[in-house]
C-alpha cells in the first residue's frame, strides 16, 4: 500500500510539474501572439504572461510539496516542527503567488475599468487573511511544540536513563 501511495503521489507531482511548464509555455505563446498583433498592447501581454508564470509557480510548488512530503519521505514519522516548517514554506509560496496575482489583476483592471477594482481588492484581502491565518498557526503551533518538545525530551531522557541502568533480576526463590 505504501508503494502504491508513493506511485500515485509521484504521478500527481509529475503531472502538476508538466502542467506548470505548460502554463509557462502557453503564457509565452499568448504573449508572442499579442506582441505580433497591432491591436493589443504589449503591456497587457506582459501582464498576462506574468499571471501565467505566477500560477505556474504556485502549481510547481504544490508538485514539489507533494513530491517531498509524500513520495520522498513517505510515511516516516516527522516532528511537529518539521511539519510546521514544511507547511509554512508551502503556504508562503501560495500566499506570495496570490499577492502577485492580485497585483497583476489590479494593474490590468486599473488600465481597463477602475470601477472593477473591487474584485482585485477582495483578492488582496483574501491573501492578507490567509497570511494572518498562517501567522496565527505559527504562533499556536510554536507554543504546542514547546510543550510537546519538553514532554518528548523528558521521555527521551527517561528512555536513555533506563537503557544505561542495568535491570536487576531477583533470583527465583526455591520452594521448600
Amino acid at each position: 500500500m505504501i508503494i502504491l501511495n508513493r506511485l500515485v503521489f509521484g504521478a500527481a507531482s509529475l503531472l502538476l510539474l508538466l502542467l506548470a511548464l505548460g502554463l509557462v509555455w502557453l503564457g509565452l505563446g499568448d504573449a508572442w501572439e499579442a506582441i505580433r498583433s497591432p491591436d493589443q498592447s504589449g503591456a497587457d501581454a506582459i501582464l498576462d504572461v506574468l499571471g501565467y508564470v505566477i500560477v505556474a509557480i504556485a502549481v510547481f510548488d504544490v508538485a514539489k510539496y507533494l513530491f517531498e512530503d509524500e513520495v520522498r519521505r513517505g510515511s516516516e514519522r516527522r516532528s511537529a516542527a518539521e511539519a510546521r516548517r514544511s507547511l509554512t514554506k508551502f503556504l508562503s509560496t501560495i500566499i506570495i503567488a496570490v499577492f502577485l496575482e492580485a497585483l497583476v489583476v489590479v494593474f490590468k483592471t486599473a488600465r481597463e475599468d477602475v470601477a472593477l477594482l473591487v474584485y482585485p481588492t477582495a483578492l488582496l484581502i483574501a491573501a492578507v487573511v490567509v497570511l494572518v491565518g498562517l501567522g496565527a498557526y505559527q504562533r499556536f503551533s510554536a507554543t504546542v511544540e514547546e510543550k510537546v518538545g519538553d514532554d518528548d525530551a523528558a521521555e527521551e531522557r527517561l528512555d536513555e536513563q533506563q537503557a544505561k541502568t542495568p535491570t536487576r533480576r531477583t533470583p527465583a526463590r526455591k520452594k521448600v
